[in-house]
């Protein structure tokens, strides 16, 4: 019987680097992920999901994703300096990991793969119009990391199906987005847990609230 308490070592300077790499994608988990479309210097759409995604930025709004290897979503975003996110709802499972193919560069894959495209407000390459949440990014930066290149994008606006916003913000309840989880797993939001941050002049204060906090640990 395995010790709970033992644990593996995983040494990137001792593993083969495809073998830590999904070790590591088995960790960082889960990810939300970047339906990016780009389109070519000679006009060829692009739609491709790229898993190494987040905010970069408040102000101004910036978001990233990283490119592994020099793709076709990168070599588009250096060569128009526009692109756009769309949310990757469950609805689109299917299409989402298709558009993932290795498809050549003059194939548009939203074309291949069934999946509608619509103009966007402020940028000229298009958004998944089944998408309830789509970011409209202008070039930023670019930063080169090893085999990698992390794409910086400054955010022109954010277009959300008014269904999908109430009070202010889109809600995670019409929105449904997808994940990537480590080799082939996905996964869905699953349940939406709420709980409010804590000032520290309330912790501070309060004795019973840094006690009970403590004692979760044991449940």
């Amino acid at each position: 019987m395995t010790d709970p308490a033992e644990r593996v070592l995983f040494d990137p300077a001792e593993m083969e680097i495809r073998a830590f790499y999904r070790v590591l994608n088995s960790v960082v988990v889960p990810r939300p992920i970047a339906w990016v479309c780009s389109r070519s210097a000679d006009g060829v759409l692009n739609l491709a999901p790229h898993s190494f995604y987040t905010v970069a930025c408040v102000d101004p709004p910036v978001v990233q994703f990283t490119s592994v290897g020099r793709k076709d979503s990168l070599r588009n975003v250096e060569a128009t300096g526009e692109f756009t996110v769309s949310l990757t709802p469950e609805e689109l499972f299917e299409q989402v990991n298709a558009t993932g193919t290795d498809f050549p560069a003059g194939i548009s894959e939203a074309e291949e793969c069934g999946v509608r495209l619509e103009p966007s407000d402020r940028v000229g390459v298009p958004r998944v119009a089944e998408s309830p949440v789509s970011v409209e990014c202008t070039l930023h930066s670019t930063v080169r990391l090893g085999d990698s290149t992390v794409v910086f994008g400054r955010v022109q606006a954010i277009s959300a199906r008014a269904a999908a916003v109430r009070d202010g913000r889109p809600r995670i309840e019409h929105l449904q987005p997808l994940a990537r989880l480590g080799g082939n797993e996905w996964s869905t939001i699953g349940e939406v847990r709420e709980i409010p941050r804590i000032p520290y002049a309330k912790w501070s204060e309060d004795p019973g609230i840094g006690k009970q906090v403590r004692g979760a640990g044991d449940l």
